[in-house]
């Protein structure tokens, strides 16, 4: 049985009609469904995973009787597939990326055609989480810059950009990664334009918006110098502090 199903999403593959894309974020359901009179007087129609070469679900109206095979690829499938014996039409619901890809839905009847979806999913964004930092440039003496960080984590086909007001400053784009993704922009500290961080994939996005006065203080070399000698007087305050409990005698501590 398994082997004919196969035979019959194959035989079909010379009817096939234009390939229709449908795009999802990761945890959605989405129905497949191509409305035409014909699916009524349909015999047989079968959904396949064409990415994968295999059969998923099938309507046998002869019969009366709806199948589902969700515990291909490793059950990948499994609790996820809804068949409307009524429509033809596949429900996918909980979906993940690694449904994307080429399903077919092939009806059997006085008429016989095949229709192809293409199944893109895209995983939620993370926001991007912006800092900022003095240009490496910076010196004893103040500078009147710095940069800002707009970073993400785990993040794969997006865009990555930066605007002031409605101008665009600067922009990436990503195909396959899994890493950490930063784009930085060097800006006045007194600038008072307002700024965007604008990250998004084709069917969703993510915007911060910031004033500079927010993220960016005058950036100076004696603020480390400062930092750098309230170290050196802790580590010598305690250096003190020990040697003097090593001087003192047993009676000292009665």
């Amino acid at each position: 049985m398994f082997l004919l199903l196969v035979f019959l999403s194959l035989f079909f593959c010379c009817l096939v009609d234009e390939v229709k894309s449908v795009s999802v974020m990761e945890g959605d359901s989405v129905t497949l469904y191509n409305n035409v009179t014909d699916i009524q007087k349909a015999h047989l129609i079968l959904w396949s995973f064409v990415t994968r070469g295999t059969p998923i679900a099938r309507v046998n109206r002869e019969a009366n009787r709806v199948s589902v095979f969700d515990d291909v690829h490793d059950g990948m499938f499994r609790d996820r597939l809804q068949v409307d014996d009524q429509t033809g039409s596949l429900t996918i619901t909980n979906i993940t990326t690694q449904h994307s890809g080429l399903y077919q839905m092939t009806i059997s009847g006085k008429q016989k055609a095949s229709y192809r979806f293409s199944f893109a999913v895209y995983a939620r964004l993370p926001v991007p989480v912006i800092t900022s930092y003095c240009p490496q440039n910076s010196s004893s003496s103040s500078v009147s810059t710095c940069v800002l960080l707009c970073s993400v984590m785990n993040v794969s086909h997006v865009s990555f950009s930066w605007y002031k007001g409605k101008s665009l400053l600067s922009s990436i784009s990503v195909s396959d990664l899994n890493i950490r993704l930063s784009l930085p922009l060097e800006v006045e500290y007194q600038d008072t334009n307002t700024y965007r961080c604008v990250f998004n994939n084709p069917i969703t996005n993510h915007t911060q918006h910031l004033h500079i006065t927010q993220f960016c203080h005058k950036c100076s070399g004696l603020v480390g110098v400062a930092t750098v000698a309230v170290l050196a007087y802790d580590i010598r305050s305690d250096v003190r502090d020990e040697q003097k409990k090593r001087s003192q005698t047993p009676s000292d501590y009665h």
